[in-house]
């Protein structure tokens, strides 16, 4: 739900790249959705747009409270290192 705030609609394999999942994990868990023939475009429903930005609340709270004593040179360098592990997970 998250990938998809931005942009309202992205293809199966834009939203497997955002969320750090596999092609085919991404695929089953939205296999049920409409597909024109050439390319799976995933868009929220009402609900899901309104779970979506209840989720995006839920987070930004969640940070504000986890890191409100940080600086943002720590907060940076953890993303940083965060980015890091990601890149190596991928490798997997």
């Amino acid at each position: 739900m998250m990938s998809l705030y931005e942009d309202k609609y992205l293809s199966v394999s834009e939203i497997a790249q955002f969320s750090a999942q596999k092609l085919n994990t991404i695929t089953k868990v939205i296999q049920r959705m409409l597909n024109d023939g050439r390319v799976t475009e995933v868009c929220l429903t009402e609900k899901g747009d309104n779970l979506r930005n209840e989720a995006f609340v839920e987070a930004r709270n969640l940070f504000d409270n986890s890191f409100s004593e940080s600086t943002q040179k720590e907060i940076d360098t953890f993303n940083g290192m965060l980015s890091a592990v990601l890149k190596k997970l991928r490798k997997l």
